[in-house]
């Protein structure tokens, strides 16, 4: 199997982080490896409630789970936002305190008024607001395919398309992706010069999570527009995560999207909310993207709880990412100063990077669990086994969760999983 290319089934097959079996007791981290038979120590006075490790022992339930990682002060991955409830008053008082009015099946001033500010951020003519980014994204794609009569998607081997959606792009609009360019490094103007297949439009994700983060300089940037012009392709930006990309190219969001066909952007990732998403684009196209809303079922009755879940946050979460991306360099270059360790991209890009270690999951998944009672930080979410025998990784986000603790203290715990080596 050559090294550019992964089928879906192969891909969720060798990285059980992304299959969740690392992620949520009694799916794989109990499993036996003949590992440390203890990782309990007699100084650690565990949390309350919550058992001791033991390799030995039943996996945790998902409550003990949950209470062993809200335990923690400090977490190197994205922590969920899970609260009980607490979020949803919170959006309730702040559409209180705003005095904003609900929409009616996305019609309103409010939400209306959000759509305009993503447009203008992002240099476009209209955006539409939409409740999941996978909808978003089908619907740019679908639109292009119908425009130019022709139904190939050019996307990098570890699109979102391709690894997530359960084929949602063939099933439901019968669309062909052609995998374009490597695994190891972001799609370029060359690889859809080269494409063997003639492409309707290009799919790019910025940055590309399963390269850690990586991204396109900006001249290769600038070329892949280009070239996508010259060729009469669409091109459109999985912007997932966008909003970390900009302190790597020290650009304007419009800038950065100038040249793209549509965007979309998540409202969940990074900036916090419970869900949703925004497509933006040219005025007509955002007009056919609401009836393909509508066909899609994404036409809620009321669409107002999630914009303003994403909207009462979305300025201070813009302006806190330069910080993260700035200390995501400064713990990075502290953990891959040990030479067991190494990290991807290095140096870091964005404020996400992947950090590779050898032994196995389930070694690591109770170290882990052990640093979380002794020194209250959660230091990764789940490890997935690479194509290297005897290497996994996990995947690092700086952002609010890593909150007070300082640098040195967070490599200083995330290296303690060497212990389990």
């Amino acid at each position: 199997m050559k090294d550019s290319r992964f089928s879906r089934a192969e891909f969720l097959a060798l990285t059980s982080l992304l299959a969740g079996s690392t992620l949520f007791p009694g799916r794989g981290d109990a499993a036996p490896d003949g590992g440390t038979p203890s990782l309990r120590t007699t100084k650690s006075p565990g949390l309350a409630g919550v058992p001791a490790a033991n390799a030995n022992a039943a996996a945790p339930s998902a409550a003990e789970y949950e209470q062993l990682r809200k335990g923690c002060t400090a977490s190197l991955p994205v922590a969920s936002t899970s609260d009980g409830g607490a979020e949803y008053v919170r959006i309730g008082e702040w559409m209180q305190r705003q005095k904003l009015s609900s929409d009616f099946y996305g019609n309103g001033d409010f939400v209306q008024a959000f759509e305009k500010k993503l447009a203008d951020l992002l240099g476009f003519e209209d955006a539409c607001f939409m409740p999941t980014g996978t909808m978003a994204q089908l619907i740019a794609l679908r639109i292009y395919a119908d425009q130019g009569n022709l139904r190939t998607v050019g996307v990098h081997p570890s699109s979102h398309h391709v690894l997530h959606e359960d084929d949602a792009y063939s099933v439901l609009h019968q669309l062909r992706a052609v995998n374009l360019g490597p695994w190891t490094r972001p799609l370029l103007a060359e690889d859809v010069a080269q494409a063997r297949d003639a492409l309707g439009s290009v799919s790019v994700e910025l940055p590309v999570r399963w390269l850690g983060g990586q991204l396109q300089t900006w001249e290769q940037l600038q070329e892949l527009k280009r070239t996508c012009r010259d060729k009469k392709v669409k091109l459109h930006m999985d912007g997932a995560r966008l909003w970390e990309s900009q302190p790597f190219y020290g650009r304007s969001y419009a800038d950065i999207c100038k040249g793209f066909d549509s965007v979309y952007v998540s409202f969940y990732k990074m900036v916090g909310g419970i869900g949703g998403a925004m497509l933006v684009g040219r005025r007509d196209f955002i007009q056919e993207a609401r009836v393909w809303r509508h066909r899609h079922g994404g036409n809620l009755f009321h669409l107002a709880p999630l914009v303003a879940s994403a909207a009462m946050r979305f300025d201070a979460a813009l302006a806190a990412i330069p910080g993260y991306v700035k200390r995501a360099k400064a713990l990075t270059a502290l953990i891959a100063a040990d030479p067991r360790v190494t990290v991807l991209p290095q140096p870091v890009q964005t404020n996400m990077f992947h950090v590779f270690l050898r032994g196995s999951p389930q070694a690591y998944v109770r170290q882990r669990d052990r640093i979380a009672r002794e020194d209250r930080v959660w230091v990764a979410g789940g490890f997935g086994q690479t194509r290297v025998p005897g290497v996994v990784s996990t995947e690092l986000q700086v952002s609010e969760g890593l909150g007070p603790i300082s640098d040195a203290d967070a490599a200083r715990a995330f290296l303690r999983l060497l212990e389990a080596a």
